[in-house]
Formats: structure tokens, C-alpha cells, sequence
């Protein structure tokens, strides 16, 4: 991956906090109080999955950077990475969760579905790329 397109990736991710931020923020004030946790955990799942999607899309009709296959995995596998690990640094040392709630959203059999926004994350670019024809 050439280093513009890493960094134009890299600036995507950022997007990708600010709205995750946003629809915390949102599903905790809105929804939560009114569906309780876990319809207001699943709402903003959803949210986020579209919002990734379109966000990824935009990324990619637009860019004027010739990228590879490759490449797109390549963004995602970063993606996902740059997640996972914001999600329990920033969870754990600056929101204050405890390791056990931030590992509870794992736990698709209780209807919590986080990992839906990793594989998002992760297999995005590369089939929006190949829908788009840009590989």
C-alpha cells in the first residue's frame, strides 16, 4: 500500500470514530432511556454498520489513488486492527468500562452485536471496491 493511500485510510478511521462517538452519544441519551440497553445496543449496531458502509463507499468512489485488491483488504485488516484497539484502550482507560463489559459485547448469543461492525469494518473496502469495479 503506497503511503498517500495509507494515510488517506488512516484519516478515514478517524471519521469512523468521530461517528462511532456520536452514536454512543446519541443511543445513550435517545434510545437507551426508552428501549433500554440491548434494543439501544443493536439500534446503534445497525447505525453504525450503514454508517461505515456509506462512509467506506464515498472513500472509494472518490479516491483518485490506483489501488489494488490487495490494498483493500489490506485497508480493512487496518481498519479492524486500529478498532480493536481504540475500542479497549478508549474504553477501558478513558470511559472507565471494565474489561468484562467491554468483552460482554462479543457475546453475539446475548444479542449484542459489536462484531457485526468489525466484520463492517473489516470486509467493507474490499466489497465496495469490487461492487464499484475499482480494484
Amino acid at each position: 500500500m503506497n503511503a498517500r493511500l495509507f494515510l488517506y485510510s488512516f484519516g478515514i478511521w478517524f471519521i469512523f470514530v468521530i461517528f462511532a462517538i456520536l452514536n454512543g452519544a446519541i443511543r445513550n441519551a435517545v434510545y437507551k432511556p426508552k428501549l433500554g440497553e440491548l434494543p439501544a445496543h443493536q439500534i446503534s449496531t445497525v447505525i453504525m454498520v450503514c454508517i461505515i458502509l456509506l462512509v467506506v463507499y464515498l472513500f472509494i468512489k472518490k479516491i483518485k489513488i490506483d489501488f489494488t485488491k490487495t490494498d483493500l483488504i489490506l485497508i480493512g485488516v487496518f481498519w479492524l486492527f486500529l478498532t480493536i484497539v481504540f475500542e479497549f484502550i478508549f474504553g477501558h482507560y478513558v470511559m472507565g468500562n471494565s474489561w468484562e463489559v467491554l468483552f460482554a459485547d462479543y457475546k453475539i448469543h446475548k444479542g449484542r452485536l459489536w462484531s457485526l461492525v468489525l466484520i463492517t469494518t473489516l470486509i467493507a473496502p474490499y466489497f465496495i471496491g469490487k461492487i464499484l469495479k475499482r480494484k
